[in-house]
Parts: structure tokens; sequence; C-alpha cells
């Protein structure tokens, strides 16, 4: 409940927060580096606050993060100035389609998550967590279609003010939610021996193959996914009643392929979910940007982020399930971050290229990036799942 929740106003923002930032005359650099220094943020966060959920409670870092969700909801609405707007979308990820994450402090909720989730129904369990997220999303990006009713009668701050008020109110109902909330007590570390040393340093040795190719995946995806709506915007000159329309059809999608490819990862591997859905993912991206038509091109984006972020779950849980449980915080905030730096650089690469008339570079680049990365992803846990079907 508390990730459909926050998914919400997430949904809203991927949706508006560069048509806002376009409406205050923002340059498309300004806009892409806003972006770049929100998954900087993120990532570097995460480490930290993975680390320590492992050694400390997780559920505490949720509420923390509910209630700097609702300050930095708060602030934009008593100022605009951009020094204000530039801070809370640094700080609160906003415009970025976190899918109703806890942004840095997702690593604590994934793998509060797998304490009580048995390792044969993770694939299943983090695939319906993760289509709740692109559900919320849906509703909020219906909601994102709202200033193109009233914007042309009022300034950007008032039109687009709705956003911050989602954030707020979300941030307020999450920390009532996750408060009554149980956690486990863990058990106490174990006394480091011969065996736990091998088993360190075979899960550093994954993570770091894991994070090399979470490079691949985070720029590919920087590339095109925080300044879709920029791009939809000036390639075809819609507003956000049309891309938000978009937005909720392709969030919809996305939720029900996940319920498939968490069956998908039940029957035949998580790894094959993956590398199944990212495939289809990578054709048509490359597809995209040469459509002629605005609902031509928006058909094949929903196709397209439907294929591809309907794996998120099955790549969630085969990180928990690799790794043992006291180091999953850390485990899941390697994934994360490794993932989200070089998606951070994204919006700053293509936001010039963008806004000087390259719209189909981006897309070739990320095509390309992301073919690498599924070739990898299958070479390095295809084996895993073979030897969880010689287990059972």
């Amino acid at each position: 409940m508390a990730r459909a929740v926050r998914s919400v106003a997430q949904g809203a923002m991927v949706v508006d927060i560069a048509l806002y930032l376009n409406a205050l005359h923002w340059s498309g650099l300004a806009i892409g580096l806003v972006l770049t220094g929100g998954g900087l943020c993120t990532a570097i966060l995460s480490i930290g606050i993975g680390h320590m959920s492992d050694r400390l409670r997780r559920k505490p870092f949720l509420l923390w993060n509910e209630l700097f969700t609702v300050l930095c909801g708060l602030a934009p609405l008593l100022s605009t100035s951009p020094a204000v707007l530039a801070a809370v979308i640094v700080l609160g990820g906003f415009g970025r389609g976190l899918n109703g994450t806890a942004g840095p402090f997702g690593p604590a909720e994934q793998a509060w998550l797998a304490d009580v989730v048995l390792m044969e129904d993770r694939g299943w369990i983090y695939s319906i967590n993760n289509a709740l997220g692109f559900f919320g999303m849906t509703f909020g990006a219906l909601l994102a279609m709202l200033p193109a009713w009233w914007a042309p009668a009022a300034d950007p701050g008032s039109a687009y003010a709705f956003l911050f008020v989602l954030v707020t109110l979300g941030g307020l109902v999450n920390f009532c939610l996750l408060v009554g909330a149980k956690e486990r007590v863990r058990d106490a570390l174990p006394t480091p021996g011969a065996r736990i040393q091998r088993m360190h340093r075979w899960e550093n040795h994954l993570l770091w193959r894991l994070g090399r190719l979470n490079v691949l995946n985070g720029l590919s995806m920087g590339l095109v996914g925080p300044l879709i709506s920029y791009w939809f915007a000036l390639r075809f000159g819609v507003g956000p009643d049309s891309i938000g329309l978009v937005m909720a059809g392709t969030f919809a999608l996305t939720g029900i392929m996940a319920f498939y490819t968490g069956r998908l990862a039940v029957r035949h591997g998580l790894s094959r979910a993956v590398v199944w859905s990212r495939g289809i993912g990578v054709a048509l991206l490359v597809l995209l940007p040469f459509m002629p038509w605005f609902w031509l091109a928006a058909a094949a984006y929903m196709l397209r982020l439907a294929s591809g972020g309907a794996s998120v779950g099955a790549r969630q849980a085969q990180i928990v399930s690799l790794i043992r449980d006291e180091r999953r915080g850390l485990a899941t905030s390697v994934n994360a971050a490794s993932f989200q730096v070089p998606q951070s650089a994204g919006p700053g690469i293509a936001g010039p290229l963008i806004a000087a008339g390259y719209f189909v570079t981006p897309f070739c680049l990320a095509a390309a990036l992301q073919l690498i990365y599924v070739v990898g992803y299958d070479r390095i846990f295809a084996r895993y799942d073979r030897l969880t079907a010689v287990g059972k």
C-alpha cells in the first residue's frame, strides 16, 4: 500500500516536472542537470543507508523518508524560486519515475520486504510490489493532465502547485501506514570465520559484476526515461493532456506486464524473465524515435516501457535471493547506486541534444547500451536459474 500511495505523486511528477520547468523558461541543459543532480544525490545516500540498515532496524529509515518527503513537498508551495525548486528536485528525486520506491531509502525497504517473503515466492511477490507501483503511477499520470485545463489562465507556479500537494499528502499517508507495520528482530551477525569470508568474497565478486552491468543499464535508462515528456513536447508539440494520457496507459500496461513477468519468473527463472522482457524493449527503443506521428511514437513507448519496466521486480528478487540477510541492505544499495549514478548522467547528456533537435540520437545510444546489458545479464545470472532448477 505504501508503494502504491508513494507512486501516485511520482507518476504525476514524471509527466509534469520537466513541462513545469520548461514553462518557467528553464533551458534543456538546466532541466537535464537538475534531474542529474537528483539521481546522484539518491545514489550517494543509498549506499550509506543500505549499509546502516543491515546493522540497525530498517523500519525507522522508511519513516524518516516519509517525513523528509513531506518537507520537500511543502517547500515549493511556500516559494517557487529556482534555488528552492532545484533543491527539492535534487533532494526529493522528483521527476525520475521511481515507480513508488523510497528513493535513497529504497534499499532498506527492499531488504525489509525480503525478511518476510520466502525465497521461492520472491519473484512473484516482488513483481506484485512492482506492479502496484506502476498502477499508482497510472493514476498520478492521469492527474498530471490537470494543468492543461487551467494552465492558460494561471501562472506556472499556480498551475503545477498540485504536484507538491500530492507529494505532501502521500508522505503523510505513508507515515501513518508504515508506523504500524511490524519488523522482525533479526539474529545477531554471525562470527567471522573461513566459511563466512568465502561467502563475503563470492558476494562481493557477484556485486562487482552486477555493478558493471548496471552502469550500462542506468545510462541507457537515463538517456530516454526522465526527459520523455520533454522529448514528446518538443518533437510533436503536445502538452500535458496528451502526454499524461500516454504515460497513464504506459504505466497501466507495465503493471499488467509485471504480473505476467512474475509468473514467467516462477516457471522459467528470474534471469529468463529479465532477458526476454528487456530484449523486446531494445527493439522497440530503436523504432521509437523514427515514428512520424505522436500516437505511433506513444504506442512504441508504451510497449517499450511495459516490456522493460515489468522486469524490475524480478531483478530485485534476484539480488535479495543471492545475498545473505545480513548484507541485503548493502547489496540492494550497491545495485541501486550502480544504476542511479550513470542514470543521473543521462538527462545531462540528453537534455541539450533534445533542445538542439537531435531527437534520434539519445534513443540509438540507449538501445546499444541496453543490448550489451541484456547479453551480459544472461551470461552472469542464467547459471543461477539452472542451479535453482536442479535443486528443485
